[in-house]
């Protein structure tokens, strides 16, 4: 939370103020919501009229950013009406481009281009005699490119829509996708749901089996599941080509090629209209703050220079990551990845994006070394990336202008004020941040303390410090939590015996007792208190066993842990159908009463030695009991109303012990309790938490 130290330590006079009011159309609704940010109100004028400024070159040069982004529709290889092909590419570094392949016996200079001003170079190639394409769909392409220093680089389009590796070869190779059937969307998009519950996906791991699944798996196999689950909206993970798979698609070489490791473009686009068909969003992650640094199948040295789509130098390298970074203030850049999120929207039907490394981007340090301590003057001045920031803007306001509908969300762990706000207040645009703090204090209370001590203060902090209006997506835990190196909430709390001891055959050993009754609690209490939508990676849900770790030289090339055994969930003699099921009703029960959406939650109790949160949101009352071994009868509980028990962690169907009777009825009494003018008796069993509904609202 911002204090009065903070906003000292910036300065804004009142005519800098006023100024600054004037210029930004809503900037005072944000300063009425968080006065702390008045002394920064210069920096919000800065940016906002420097994405004003853009956008009305854009207009003045290139005809608005409605045809700015349709990049994709100019640049790479086009079929015309003639059945020629025009080709186009951004190369300001090269002394000579041309186009070689299949079609021409890979005689590197039989077509060359034609330079033009600002970089650009075009090649037209006429029809064979037949009208057909001389480059016919399936066929092998590559620019080739004549650098000032002499080299003949083989290169692929950063336009390329579709690349593939065959057999041992290790570098991808370009193939020209023009098929004559292509797939035709049968299913208008989602509406954005009032409350988001987003299942993270990875198409590549979802098969049991030790291989690399399909997109047409997916689409048969798991979004039916996901759909059962209760998730209405899907993120899918490295969509976006990348030539090393264990990157998880978080390096990227062809930016506009949908990855073909799991199909086909049109398997793509049919497994999104079939989630639309259900009614499920779908996300794409989509990368931006970064790119692979391969330059024979990737985007980097495109031209023989290194400051084609990069800073040059070292400005131009992650060196944590080591990959290469964008100059965003570049024209032809902006294009290019304005266009290269129209694609995805166009193209594909994606429904909005989930940006990565948002943090990178935001800042010069990249948040490499830093703690964000959460005083303002980590979030204005010279360490912040303005060219970057003001891309996020012009990409978020392109996506809402183009589909009111659609919703993004940043990765950003630094807590940047005022980046899901909206555009018009001087803020970043984004519908949503992840609270990325959440699943961290959830892995440190697991490894570093007993069940006795945690601190319930501490954890109702974590889960409800957030900026008021701007929107969290909670998560107890995503990816990365699951691969290797790190263990899943589920390994943390079973561990080994997760191999033995999860048959409903055996008894219950206390630690498995102890993790299925967690695992349910802390997703519950992250679902209900954390945020305005929720997010769980898939296989979470049912605790899948083991880490994720994608085949590599260091475990031998083995897909043995790149994959889900979705099978255990559906296995009745497997105690992981518990945990499933709890997903599955905790999710509907959300969809049926809308806390997601609804006010933060009123917390009325985090008692330190009871180890009791309870906490009213949407008309239910939710009350946890964390403590390991202590049931309460008559435990007094601040509220309003008459309830009855709506979910219980400790029903059968979820692996609980059912000590509750579901048919009570819960009358609240007028006595004042934590603030709250009437309370109501429960009883709480040891790890248990409890949904209560007033019954006088309607279901």
């Amino acid at each position: 939370p911002a204090t009065p130290a903070m906003a000292a330590a910036g300065k804004c006079s009142d005519a800098e103020l006023q100024a600054a009011l004037a210029d930004v159309p809503d900037l005072a609704r944000l300063l009425d919501i968080d006065p702390y940010l008045k002394p920064y109100a210069k920096d919000f004028q800065r940016r906002y009229k420097k994405f004003s400024q853009i956008l009305n070159n854009i207009g003045e040069n290139e005809g608005g950013i409605d045809k700015f982004s349709r990049g994709y529709e100019s640049f790479g290889i086009h079929r015309c009406a003639d059945g020629g092909l025009y080709c186009r590419e951004w190369a300001p570094g090269a002394e000579g481009v041309f186009l070689t392949g299949d079609f021409s016996g890979w005689n590197p200079f039989s077509h060359p281009y034609k330079k033009l001003d600002y970089g650009k170079w075009e090649l037209y190639i006429p029809p064979n005699q037949n009208k057909s394409p001389v480059i016919p769909h399936g066929s092998k392409i590559k620019v080739v490119i004549t650098s000032k220093s002499g080299e003949i680089l083989y290169r692929i389009s950063p336009w390329a829509k579709y690349v593939v590796r065959e057999g041992g070869n290790v570098n991808y190779d370009w193939i020209h996708w023009d098929p004559e059937d292509t797939y035709k969307f049968k299913h208008s998009r989602p509406k954005r749901p009032r409350s988001l519950r987003i299942y993270e996906s990875h198409v590549g791991i979802s098969s049991h089996e030790g291989k690399i699944a399909s997109y047409k798996h997916f689409t048969s196999n798991v979004l039916p599941r996901i759909k059962d689950l209760g998730y209405n909206c899907i993120q899918l993970m490295a969509i976006m080509e990348h030539a090393y798979y264990a990157s998880f698609g978080y390096q990227i070489t062809s930016f506009f090629a949908a990855s073909s490791r799991f199909g086909t473009p049109e398997e793509l686009k049919e497994l999104v209209d079939t989630a639309h068909s259900m009614g499920m969003m779908v996300l794409l992650d989509v990368v931006h703050s970064h790119a692979s640094k391969n330059s024979d199948d990737g985007l980097n040295m495109f031209d023989g220079t290194d400051s084609c789509y990069f800073h040059s130098g070292p400005r131009g390298t992650h060196e944590l990551w080591d990959s290469r970074l964008f100059i965003y203030s570049s024209w032809e850049v902006l294009r290019f990845l304005l266009s290269n999120i129209r694609w995805w929207l166009e193209e594909y039907c994606f429904d909005g994006f989930r940006f990565d490394g948002v943090t990178s981007m935001l800042y010069h340090h990249h948040g490499m070394g830093q703690c964000f301590s959460g005083d303002y003057s980590e979030y204005f001045g010279l360490q912040v990336d303005e060219d970057a920031l003001i891309y996020l803007m012009l990409a978020n306001h392109l996506v809402h202008t183009l589909y009111p509908d659609s919703i993004t969300i940043a990765e950003d762990v630094s807590g940047m004020p005022a980046l899901c706000s909206p555009i018009s207040q001087g803020g970043g645009g984004f519908d949503y941040r992840l609270a990325m703090a959440i699943p961290d204090k959830w892995i440190q209370l697991l490894k570093e303390f007993k069940d006795e001590d945690w601190n319930m203060g501490n954890i109702v902090y974590t889960l409800t410090n957030r900026r008021h209006l701007e929107k969290c997506v909670a998560y107890a835990e995503s990816h990365d939590q699951a691969l290797v190196g790190d263990k899943t909430l589920a390994f943390w709390l079973m561990d080994a015996e997760m191999y033995t001891n999860m048959s409903v055959l055996a008894p219950f050993t206390p630690v498995i007792d102890r993790g299925i009754q967690l695992h349910k609690m802390i997703r519950l209490i992250t679902h209900a208190l954390g945020g305005e939508g929720y997010l769980n990676f898939m296989g979470n849900e049912f605790g899948h066993p083991e880490w994720l770790d994608f085949p590599r030289k260091g475990n031998n090339e083995s897909y043995h842990y790149a994959r889900r055994q979705f099978h255990l969930a559906d296995d009745d003699l497997l105690r992981y159908k518990f945990l499933n099921n709890f997903d599955k009703d905790m999710n509907r029960l959300e969809e049926r009463c809308g806390w997601l959406s609804a006010p933060q939650a009123y917390v009325s109790e985090q008692h330190e030695g009871n180890k009791v949160i309870a906490f009213e949101r949407a008309g239910l009352l939710f009350i946890f009991n964390f403590h390991p071994s202590k049931s309460y009868s008559d435990y007094r509980v601040g509220t309003g109303c008459t309830f009855k028990i709506v979910l219980d962690s400790d029903a059968l169907e979820y692996g609980g012990h059912q000590r509750l009777d579901h048919n009570t009825d819960f009358f609240s009494e007028a006595f004042e309790h934590n603030g709250r003018p009437y309370s109501v008796l429960v009883y709480i069993p040891s790890r248990v938490a409890l949904i209560l509904q007033n019954v006088d609202l309607p279901n």
